[in-house]
């Protein structure tokens, strides 16, 4: 410990007072016009292949500075700009501060031997709107994954739990050679993928197709990250095999397999665990163990993972998986694209849930009583999903002006689930309201079919353009559900004059069949006309059809047949949804080179119709719509790292036919609900700004950001809650309600040779006004919430990788018209990931986090640690991995959580992983280029 301690030390001293210098000067064109954002670097001599040593990007005068350590030995400090021939120049060595004055770079068409160097590429390159990174210049450790890489490259952060951001803008999408792998969102590809097959990557703003083919400007607030695969590494074989077991019968295996060539991608996927993951992260240190690094049930996302209709991880019980997956890229014929994947899921979660539910009450004219209603609970459920998923792109290009795409999914979902709980509810003063103990068990069957077709026609001048877009979305949902329970309910009333309190029991044993279906279509035309070369104006129709219907029937028990043949007229019912939609919109788009306005409105034509039919009675809701949609987006850029956009969108979302049809739905003992035939559909206005600046000089940046709903009119639940604690609900609509969020971050990254040192600061926030009604008094709750965060990361060459965090929670709601006036609560989250590669062949993971929750109701526990480890080494040229893991060393880990609504404070815990020891043994297979690997022996050189 003592001489681990002495080496951080002579580290950081060695660091510090290391003798730097700074080298500065100017980069212009021929003719001395400034250049910014000019790539400017130092790299080492070497026989074959260059080191990326410091680098810089100019600003918008052209100027730029790199600080650097003294060096003896010969460099090149080299220049590279989009159009012009790259720059170079050989420092026999630096030892001093140095003003290299202006640097001219010279046209492509005169360019000169001695300054162009043949298939090297910089660091970082932007071009008109896609910043570049050059992987190469990015040293990471040989087995490292995709993800590993974007760690390492300038503006680029991963956070705690997945979300990528690039100079402030959140990624939604990562492709491979311009196509998707497996998904859009990367994931798959981000935790298989090696860093080492990877050429560049290109970070650009997220557009829809007909954006990309008509050249507007992204509509949108995200990012794209295209992964290109390195020439020499697009011809070949790679993979990863993984098995483990360990004790309490935990195990995981996955394999990955990918073949490349040219144009023509096929991989393969397929895990099978016991521990929560869906088996193909792949993480270094980790695998998939425990769902993902330290994952922690109070951090504001669940830890949860989703694909194909099931999800993994979130605390909330033990999930045993097996998958398989198939992704296959081609161009069939010249000009066809395609990109075909299959998953299959099958997974069975058990849990075991403990809940305590406080609901507060409005005053009921009394504002010193505090009023209110307890319910615990107890259960066991035992979920079971099968899943195939099947996503497909065509894209045809027709000729060179006109393209065609093609984006239909296919989806079938069968979910089995066994529940069996008990519960009850008493007052403020603890008196009983309701008992309540049953079973229930559900079988559904899910087809979903979702298609997108893309027609879009260029003419000859440049943005005229005509695009035809159809959607359409068919789903399919057949299912039983069958329920066994007995209720009590304690009135406190004595209506037959008997000086006893009434209870009344329901008791059932019934089944309920439910089919419901799902259509909707979706078309848009729209035609663009240029009037100058930055301004044009498009004008579009969209005409959108949805219907909606459910199909009840219910049965009771009969002991006379011995099955359920009864029929139950208070479970069976019959409801229908129509919704016409036609939108005439005219916009209007002005392009220039700092700014970009892009504004439309029209309007929305609605017949909606809604038709039900309840115990022999019909019941029909038609109202008709006229009403405004308009949608505005507004970017400014300051220079090539600072911007500023402006978002709008005016939404109008309608109701479901049980909100507006006044018929019951009973099928829960504890609970009623009817709709409102004078319901008013949602309207809200959404906006969302934000401004960013990324200095790559300095390799640091910030982002502030606003946005939220702010809603004219808003569909509540109104809810009257009788003296046995029996919930009767309707809905109504409020004004003048909103979610509103705001943040920021600020990050830093600094390199002094072996050392890297990334600093993240930031802060979240949300603030909301939400009102509804409880037993006919209306209420109001704002709710306030603030979550700063700090993450350093310190990372010593490709030996050690040491990472504290903490991030702290505070949430409070204040009422008007309840029983309280607030309440409120706080977490803490301490973290402290170390990751080491030394010695050689050695890897060493721990992963260490503290949580507390301060409001954490009576019996459940506030506070836990949670302590990951794993130890590796590789052998047989790196190509085998042995590893001992264990997870929740200290046996701490817990699945309990708190959640607050205007209305409720909601206390519960659930089955969680806890300790447990796992023996792994992961198998890396390589080919490229064709040729095969066949060092240390390994018995799969016939790929």
């Amino acid at each position: 410990m003592q001489k681990g301690f002495t080496l951080l030390v002579l580290l950081f001293t060695s660091f510090c007072f290391s003798q730097s210098v700074t080298l500065k000067g100017k980069i212009t064109d021929p003719d001395d016009f400034p250049l910014e954002s000019a790539t400017i670097y130092l790299t080492s001599e070497q026989d074959s292949t260059s080191t990326v040593l410091e680098y810089t990007i100019s600003d918008s005068n052209g100027n730029w500075e790199i600080k650097t350590r003294t060096k003896e030995e010969p460099v090149f400090l080299k220049a590279s700009y989009m159009g012009f021939a790259d720059y170079r120049q050989k420092l026999e060595k630096i030892t001093e501060d140095r003003n290299f004055g202006a640097i001219k770079m010279a046209d492509k068409s005169t360019e000169l031997n001695e300054v162009v160097i043949e298939g090297e590429a910089p660091p970082i390159r932007i071009k008109s709107d896609t910043l570049e990174f050059n992987a190469s210049s990015f040293k990471v450790r040989p087995d490292a994954n995709v993800q590993t890489l974007l760690k390492q490259l300038p503006g680029v952060e991963i956070d705690s739990e997945g979300k990528i951001t690039v100079n402030g803008k959140e990624v939604n999408q990562i492709l491979v050679n311009g196509k998707p792998f497996f998904d859009k969102d990367g994931k798959v590809a981000l935790q298989n993928l090696p860093a080492e097959i990877i050429n560049k990557v290109q970070v650009t703003d997220t557009k829809t197709k007909k954006e990309e083919l008509t050249g507007k400007s992204a509509s949108g607030d995200n990012a794209s990250i295209n992964l290109t695969i390195d020439k020499d590494k697009n011809k070949g074989l790679f993979g990863k095999f993984m098995g483990g077991y360990g004790t309490d019968d935990r195990y995981e295996s996955s394999a990955m397999l990918n073949y490349f060539k040219d144009k023509r991608r096929i991989s393969i996927l397929a895990s099978s665990n016991n521990i929560n993951s869906t088996g193909f992260t792949m993480d270094e240190i980790f695998d998939s163990m425990g769902g993902g690094r330290n994952y922690s049930v109070y951090t504001s996302s669940d830890g949860s993972f989703g694909i194909n209709g099931i999800r993994f991880g979130g605390g909330n019980g033990i999930t045993k998986s097996n998958m398989v997956g198939v992704n296959y890229a081609d161009e069939w014929v010249e000009g066809l694209d395609s990109n075909v994947s299959y998953f299959f899921n099958q997974a069975n979660t058990e849990n075991d849930n403990r809940t305590k539910l406080i609901t507060y009450l409005t005053n009921d004219g009394d504002a010193n009583e505090e009023r209110s209603i307890l319910t615990e609970s107890v259960s066991k459920t035992d979920n079971e999903k099968f899943a195939h998923n099947v996503n497909t792109t065509f894209e045809i290009e027709i000729d060179s002006t006109t393209n065609l795409y093609f984006y239909p999914k296919f989806s079938k979902l069968k979910t089995k689930s066994r529940d069996t709980s008990s519960q009850f509810s008493e007052n403020q003063d603890g008196v009983l309201l309701n008992e309540n103990s049953g079973s229930t068990y559900s079988e559904n069957d899910t087809n979903n079919f979702e298609n997108e077709i893309d027609f879009n026609k260029s003419f000859g001048k440049k943005g005229r353009y005509l695009s035809l877009r159809f959607q359409n979305e068919n789903s399919r949902n057949d299912g039983a559900n069958y329920n066994q329970s007995t209720t009590t309910f304690y009135n406190g009333d004595d209506e037959n004059g008997d000086g006893i309190p009434d209870i009344t029991t329901d008791n059932r044993n019934q089944v309920r069949y439910n089919r419901q279906i799902s259509d909707i279509y979706n078309g848009e035309l729209e035609y663009s006309e240029p009037i100058t070369d930055s301004i044009s104006i498009n004008v579009s129709a969209g005409y959108k059809y949805e219907i909606g219907i459910d199909d009840r029937d219910g049965f009771n028990f009969d002991e006379a047949t011995g099955n359920f043949t009864t029929r139950n007229d208070s479970l069976t019912n019959y409801l229908t949804s129509e919704t016409n939609t036609f939108t005439p919109m005219m916009g209007l788009e002005i392009r220039k080179k700092d700014y970009t306005i892009g504004v439309s409105a029209g309007t929305d034509i609605v017949q909606f119709d809604n038709f039900g039919s309840y115990r022999g009675i019909d019941y029909t809701v038609n109202k008709d719509y006229v009403l405004p949609t308009a949608r505005a987006h507004f970017r400014y850029s300051f220079s090539k790292s600072k911007s500023i956009s402006l978002y709008y969108r005016y939404n109008i979302d309608y109701p479901q036919a049980s909100q507006v049809l006044p018929i019951e739905d009973v099928s829960n003992a504890l609970s009623t609900r009817t709709g409102n035939p004078d319901l008013d559909p949602n309207k809200r206005s959404y906006v969302y700004l934000s401004f960013r600046d990324f200095d790559f000089a300095t390799r640091s940046g910030y982002n502030i950001y606003l946005g939220g709903n702010i809603y004219d009119s808003r569909i509540v639940s109104r809810t009257d809650i009788n003296s046995s604690a029996k919930r009767v609900t309707s809905f109504t609509n409020v004004s003048d309600t909103y979610n509103m969020w705001a943040g920021g971050y600020w990050n830093k990254s600094i390199k002094r040779e072996e050392h890297t040192y990334r600093i993240n600061l930031g802060i979240g926030s949300s603030f909301n006004l939400d009102k509804g009604y409880t037993n006919g008094e209306l209420y109001e709750a704002n709710q306030i919430s603030l979550t700063p965060r700090v993450n350093f990361t310190w990372e010593y060459g490709e030996a050690l990788v040491i990472n504290p965090s903490y991030r702290f929670s505070y949430n409070e709601t204040h009422f008007t018209n309840y029983t309280i006036d607030q309440t409120s609560y706080f977490t803490h989250n301490v973290n402290l990931q170390t990751t080491s590669y030394w010695p050689k062949h050695v890897v060493f993971g721990n992963d260490f986090g503290y949580t507390y929750n301060s409001n954490l109701g009576d019996g459940f526990k506030k506070d836990f640690f949670l302590w990951n480890t794993s130890i590796g080494y590789n052998f047989l040229n790196d190509k085998l991995l042995f590893k001992v893991k264990v997870y929740d060393l200290l046996n701490q880990n817990l699945g309990t959580s708190r959640s607050i609504t205007p209305t409720s404070v909601y206390d519960q815990q659930n089955t969680v992983l806890k300790r447990y020891v796992m023996f792994s043994l992961t198998f890396k297979l390589e080919k490229f280029g064709g040729k095969k690997e066949r060092e240390g022996g390994s018995p799969f050189w016939w790929f």
